[in-house]
């Protein structure tokens, strides 16, 4: 079984304050900021972006995985995450994460890269984790 750590620091106000996230593999460390979760082009990383870049990876592995076992070896795949944070009455909710994946892969028709890619979007662990959040994906087998 793996455990995988990471933390987060915060000073301050919300409105006001800052933090810096960092990964266990202190790999990643970042700073982040509430306006930068909630405004565009304001520097930092955010905890949505975080979460994009933990499920398109997953994706693109779970992917990977499912078309080596079916006998396709993926040259490339390629995948984005876009995930929605929206406000409502109760506060700020991830609403919606698009994955954006194009692959090539040598050998497979368009028919089984999608049965594939839907498969990797519903049973990564990632994916399994958010099942709440509505996700959509958009495959796309590149010649």
């Amino acid at each position: 079984m793996a455990v995988r750590s990471a933390e987060a620091i915060w000073q301050g106000t919300l409105a006001d304050g800052g933090g810096t996230v960092k990964m266990g593999s202190g790999l990643l460390e970042a700073p982040y900021t509430f306006q930068g979760r909630v405004e565009e082009g304001e520097p930092g990383t955010n905890p949505e972006e975080l979460l994009g870049a933990a499920h398109a990876a997953c994706f693109t592995m779970f992917l990977s995985a499912q078309l080596s076992r079916a006998g396709f070896n993926p040259t490339r795949l390629h995948t984005t995450a876009k995930v929605t944070l929206r406000r409502d009455e109760s506060g700020l909710k991830i609403t919606a994460i698009e994955l954006h994946t194009e692959g090539q892969v040598p050998g497979v028709d368009e028919a089984k890269f999608l049965e594939l890619a839907e498969v990797s979007k519903k049973n990564c662990p990632v994916s399994a984790a958010l099942a709440s959040v509505e996700t959509t994906l958009h495959a796309t087998l590149l010649k």
